[in-house]
């Protein structure tokens, strides 16, 4: 995790300091809603701004956690720290069994679902009848720590930030970890992500819980400082002014979730008194101010005020750390596979066959690639080709055939399995259109590709992440993509963000995060798109080294010099079927494949 500057120092200084301060008790109790509200923003910033998941039900885990101590310690006698434990558990086992459904949702489904058990729970807080039904939970008593009671807005605060500047701390110290490049793959899309061996099923399913539960803890310490709890702040309307304070602050920030929680609590306060006296009448007049800024921020700064305030204070904040490149080299190597000697057979298609309703995209399709080979798949647009890489790679279903791949010895048939298993088998791949995170630096994009090469728990990852536990085997890891960028030309940009390289090289960047996944077999998919001569001539380079190393390839391309320079056979297709295969001297004067590229498809 990054150390903190001297201005960071002094700000901390002032939060931790500010209710010693002679400053009214209300501007305390201002700052412990703010706190409060951090939590579960900062919560979004994870599932949301990080892991792209859009929940509109946050304010709902919030009740859980409330209402869980608030009948503990009132109708069972429980002590407020054991309302703090049942609270939490009953949260992840709400938010797993939910998550367990709606996680597996996609585009507008996932926040409508969220919409319906945001909703869901709301109305079971005010059913119930051992909660009070609408009327609540009164009397609760207040947190105690030995024989120190935290009565008095003053005497919480201390405790509401240091848990919120702990949950900062621990999110920081995780998204810079490599569960947490794996949670930031999210947002690339499933397809990238799955395809460099990440579980993003159960990674979304994890990110969900661990949200919920800083909402639980927010509302455990929500309930117990405001002695009391109803149904109302955790309906749908607390769960879209979550939302809005996140994405106002900055959804992919962790500082932007405490500033927007700031500027949208002190806004409501002030619009709360300001407007009914300019109306005349009382009402949520707030909610549509709310709205039109939100608007008006989205049109102006679309990633909030964070990232617009630190770049507006860019030129006084001390400059980044340069990346320490010999801590990098001093790293241990990560093990290698070894592998298949030259010749050996490593890849067997069979017979695949892919329909959608009654297109045929690839008919009864066969070949193989051997060790030590460069194959090239070439064919007009529209022939299959894509469609083939992605029935290699798992990313669709054969509906007839079978896809053999070799596997410790012997060949074993991938066909069904998803595309993590066959990347943990020994798979990697780049895509025709590049899929890389441009707000992270080369060096992380690479190093995702090296998910795989640490095997573990990803329960047991994530919170050795968030305990910066595993810094040693983090170090590792950004040392393999360190070596991979310097063997394929790119070390000198390393610590520079990925969205600013050329296509070019944002497209050599995807091959060396392919490498870092140490594959038996590389699939490039128009690797060469993009690039200029010498940069061709460079890949081909890299390409001829990678085979000499004993890798096999196999590539799809279209710049025909390029492609019969380079690879040792060629399989052509055209309408999903193989017309020709063979050597480069063969295929270019084969008539099927003349007439394929000559006759009108691809001219």
């Amino acid at each position: 995790m990054k150390r903190l500057s001297p201005v960071s120092w002094s700000l901390l200084l002032l939060v931790l300091a500010f209710p010693l301060l002679p400053v009214p008790e209300f501007w305390v109790t201002l700052s412990n809603y703010i706190g409060l509200s951090a939590m579960v923003a900062l919560g979004l910033v994870l599932l949301t701004g990080v892991g792209g998941l859009t929940s509109f039900g946050q304010a709902a885990f919030v009740g859980i956690g409330a209402y869980a101590t608030a009948y503990l310690s009132t109708a069972q006698g429980c002590s407020p720290w054991a309302g703090l434990f049942a609270g939490v558990l009953l949260t992840m086992l709400a938010a797993w069994a939910i998550g367990m459904i709606t996680m597996r949702l996609s585009g507008h489904y996932l926040p409508l679902g969220t919409i319906a058990w945001g909703l869901s729970l709301f109305f079971l807080f005010g059913n119930l009848e051992l909660l009070g039904k609408y009327d609540g939970i009164n009397g609760i008593p207040p947190i105690r720590i030995g024989h120190f009671s935290l009565d008095s807005a003053r005497s919480i605060y201390f405790l509401i930030w240091g848990w919120l500047l702990l949950m900062v701390a621990a999110l920081g110290a995780l998204l810079h970890s490599r569960p947490g490049r794996a949670i930031r793959a999210l947002k690339g899309g499933v397809v990238m992500a799955e395809a460099m061996g990440v579980h993003t099923v159960r990674l979304k399913v994890i990110i969900f819980v661990m949200a919920a539960m800083l909402a639980s803890v927010s509302g455990w310490l929500y309930a117990h400082m405001q002695r009391s709890v109803n149904p109302t702040p955790f309906g749908l309307n607390a769960g879209i002014e979550y939302l809005f304070m996140a994405v106002v602050g900055g959804v992919a920030h962790i500082w932007g979730a405490l500033l927007g929680s700031a500027l949208l609590t002190l806004l409501k306060d002030q619009l709360q008194t300001l407007l009914p006296a300019l109306l005349g009448s009382n009402g949520n007049f707030e909610v549509i101010v709310f709205g039109v800024l939100l608007v008006l921020l989205l049109q102006t700064s679309r990633n909030g005020v964070w990232p617009l305030l630190t770049g507006i204070l860019k030129p006084l904040l001390p400059a980044s750390r340069p990346l320490h490149t010999v801590q990098l080299a001093d790293a241990l190597p990560l093990e290698q596979r070894s592998q298949p000697a030259a010749g050996t057979l490593v890849l067997q298609v069979q017979q695949a066959r892919k329909q959608f309703g009654g297109l045929v995209a690839v008919n009864d399709m066969a070949f193989s690639v051997h060790a030590a080979q460069i194959v090239g798949l070439i064919g007009p647009n529209g022939a299959g080709k894509s469609t083939m890489f992605n029935l290699l790679t798992g990313v669709l279903p054969l509906t007839a055939g079978s896809v053999h791949f070799h596997h410790q010895g012997q060949m074993r048939v991938i066909s069904g399995l998803p595309s993590r298993d066959i990347a943990a088998l020994g798979m990697a791949r780049t895509f025709q259109h590049v899929r890389l995170l441009a707000e992270m630096s080369v060096l992380e994009n690479v190093a995702i590709g090296a998910h795989l090469r640490h095997k573990g728990n990803d329960v047991q990852a994530v919170l050795a992440g968030l305990l910066h536990l595993d810094r040693r085997i983090e170090t590792r890891l950004l040392a393999e993509a360190y070596r991979q960028l310097q063997r394929v030309g790119l070390a000198d940009m390393a610590g520079a963000e990925a969205g600013s390289l050329s296509l070019g090289q944002q497209r050599i960047v995807e091959i060396a995060r392919a490498l870092c996944a140490d594959p038996v077999l590389l699939l490039l998919d128009e690797p060469a798109a993009g690039l200029r001569y010498q940069e061709k001539q460079q890949l081909a380079s890299l390409l001829r080294q990678l085979r000499a190393e004993g890798m096999s390839i196999l590539l799809v391309e279209h710049d025909m010099d390029f492609v019969m320079n380079l690879t040792d056979h060629l399989v052509v297709m055209e309408f999903g079927t193989n017309i020709a295969e063979g050597l480069p001297q063969y295929i270019r004067q084969h008539p099927a494949v003349l007439e394929a590229y000559l006759g009108g498809i691809d001219a």
